[in-house]
């Protein structure tokens, strides 16, 4: 059988996604109730951090444990990928030594030659590229709070970055519409903007990305490796903060996502983000049980309990 990764939302068929989200909520309820299952005694998830995390390091290292498994935690300071081993070499290594693999770090293309050689899952904690995971934690947490997105409409207010990509993925995937308000000069990914066409809608104002949306979500302005661009970011972007003038402009229920960490008064103002329609805390905590899910659904080839 193939060795499954998960490097994007398209490594998944929708219905998969869907099962996973399912599953995500019913280990989310069996934690609530203090039930203990832990199927997966013995198995080693190895995580290489390129990039630092916590939210991620936490979620994948606890996930594990509740699963009944223990995690490696490896820097390229810790490994010799730090002295130039090649990726193709290290992914056979480990692939010979742990269960399940979960890489965060910048280029994508590093994470996809790692899977190409890897006899074991590969996850995508994190690329420049896209978030997939972080996009797993932020269905669920819309679909428990206000049921299916399907049909929806999301507002995305900021940079084109990787979380933007990913909410492109999951438009195709789930079947939403997405408006996506950025300035020029910082769109998203051309590919998956035409993937998406007919469920996207590329804008420069906010307030109309945010009319009647269900959900407006954002990110910082200056993701890890563009600290440097942080003084021409701050200008370029300072329309888009998400203001509860925004808010305004969406469905009264509307929820405000962020992926954390945030900056108050950057990109989101204390009033959207400590408000009533921020479900920021519950979205954090559910990378630990959609991540379960996924662990889980990798690690049983595709299959997970009914």
């Amino acid at each position: 059988m193939k060795t499954r990764h998960f490097l994007s939302l398209f490594d998944l068929t929708p219905a998969e996604l869907q099962q996973i989200l399912r599953r995500a909520n019913e280990l989310k309820i069996l934690r609530q109730r203090g039930e203990y299952y832990a199927p997966f005694p013995g198995k080693v998830l190895g995580m290489i951090f390129e990039k630092a995390s916590t939210r991620t390091r936490v979620s994948f290292e606890a996930g594990i444990a509740q699963l009944g498994g223990s995690a490696i935690f490896l820097s390229p300071r810790d490994t010799q990928l730090g002295r130039g081993e090649p990726v193709e070499d290290t992914a056979r290594v480990l692939s010979g030594m742990v269960d399940l693999m979960m890489i965060r770090t910048f280029a994508h293309a590093s994470i996809e030659r790692f899977a190409e050689y890897s006899t074991v899952p590969v996850i995508n904690g994190l690329t420049d590229y896209n978030h997939p995971c972080q996009l797993l934690a932020d269905l669920q947490t819309f679909i428990e709070q206000r049921g299916g997105i399907q049909g929806r409409t999301v507002a995305w207010i900021g940079d084109g970055n990787n979380m933007c990509n990913s909410y492109l993925s999951a438009a195709c995937q789930c079947d939403f519409q997405l408006r996506i308000a950025v300035p020029p000069g910082y769109e998203p990914d051309a590919e998956l903007l035409q993937r998406a066409a007919g469920r996207v809608v590329l804008l420069r104002d906010p307030l109309l990305a945010a009319r009647d949306a269900d959900l407006v979500t954002t990110d910082v302005w200056s993701s890890m490796g563009k600290e440097e661009q942080q003084q021409r970011r701050q200008r370029d972007f300072s329309p888009y903060q998400v203001t509860a003038e925004i808010m305004a402009q969406a469905k009264p229920d509307a929820l405000f996502l962020h992926c954390l960490p945030a900056h108050r008064g950057e990109e989101v103002s204390a009033e959207v983000i400590d408000g009533p329609q921020s479900r920021v805390w519950d979205q954090a905590e559910n990378r630990l049980h959609v991540q379960k899910a996924l662990m889980e659904f990798l690690l049983l080839g595709g299959n997970t309990p009914a």
